[in-house]
């Protein structure tokens, strides 16, 4: 069920951002192409299918937070190109297609990612139909979570403590800054477009924290016991690179019954939105037991 819900929604939201980044220039084309491919290579649509759950959980009405999820998307996707390059992870492989590096060239490759940064704000800043001091405030959220004291200052962390022993509590700071700003942005911004009240806003960012934890407990895990096919990526990446992770401090049992505590706990956050967040529940649930 929620399976075809995000598929689904990943298929809508593909069709509807297919023709973003186009060059009005056929001497920097090469560009828009490394653009359009690393947007439109697949993967999970979580950070926007969020903003548009809590949009709607807080009484928003039409598709006006697309141009925030589409943003979202783009920040997301900028990370994903740079994380993959020989300075940074040396991955080949994203999602089982070349990474955008190897298709296009590292020099390509950093331009798309910085294309995809600058423009998801441009992105953002023409929402439609929602009070433009909400939009500011989203702005600031989304601003904030993809910089030096969110997503950059976790990627930063996270390569200072290559070839060295990280603790919990400093992995749990990676997580919180490098995977969790953004879906923590990802669910405030979709309150806040939707003109929240404090305590909901709270309950979707608690919710987030727990959820993002998970999630990265999870990929630990799937880094460990799942395939190069079915993950789309290579394995071991962690361990060829001597980084720490939750599995080879806690163990893989330990990180599971981790990831359930997590969830429910996560999932327990979103009471006060009463049964209108059922669904919520159950995409929570589908990422505690995902196998990709």
């Amino acid at each position: 069920m929620m399976k075809d819900i995000l598929q689904q929604y990943a298929n809508n939201f593909e069709e509807s951002i297919k023709d973003l980044f186009e060059s009005e220039n056929s001497e920097y084309k090469i560009i828009s192409d490394a653009c359009k491919y690393s947007l439109l290579l697949g993967g999970k649509r979580i950070r926007p299918f969020l903003i548009n759950s809590f949009y709607m959980l807080c009484g928003g009405t039409g598709c006006y937070s697309f141009n925030f999820e589409a943003a979202m998307e783009c920040i997301h996707t900028y990370s994903l190109i740079h994380d993959d390059l020989p300075c940074m992870d040396n991955d080949d492989m994203r999602r089982g297609k070349p990474s955008c590096h190897i298709k296009f060239g590292e020099e390509y490759a950093l331009l798309a990612g910085d294309a995809l940064l600058t423009g998801a704000f441009g992105l953002a800043s023409t929402t439609k139909n929602i009070d433009s001091a909400l939009v500011l405030k989203a702005l600031l959220e989304l601003s904030n979570s993809a910089g030096i004291n969110g997503m950059i200052g976790g990627q930063t962390v996270d390569l200072l403590y290559e070839n060295k022993e990280a603790d919990v509590e400093v992995l749990k700071l990676i997580c919180s800054l490098k995977t969790g700003a953004l879906i923590k942005a990802s669910c405030k911004i979709g309150c806040i477009l939707a003109g929240a009240n404090d305590k909901q806003i709270i309950a979707a960012e608690t919710f987030a924290q727990k959820l993002g934890l998970a999630f990265q407990i999870v990929d630990d895990i799937l880094d460990e016991t799942s395939t190069e096919e079915k993950l789309g990526k290579p394995i071991h990446s962690d361990k060829e690179n001597n980084k720490s992770t939750f599995v080879s401090l806690l163990g893989i049992d330990e990180c599971r019954r981790l990831v359930v505590v997590l969830t429910q706990e996560a999932k327990e956050c979103l009471d006060i939105f009463g049964q209108e967040a059922e669904t919520l529940k159950e995409f929570a649930d589908y990422l505690c037991n995902r196998d990709y």
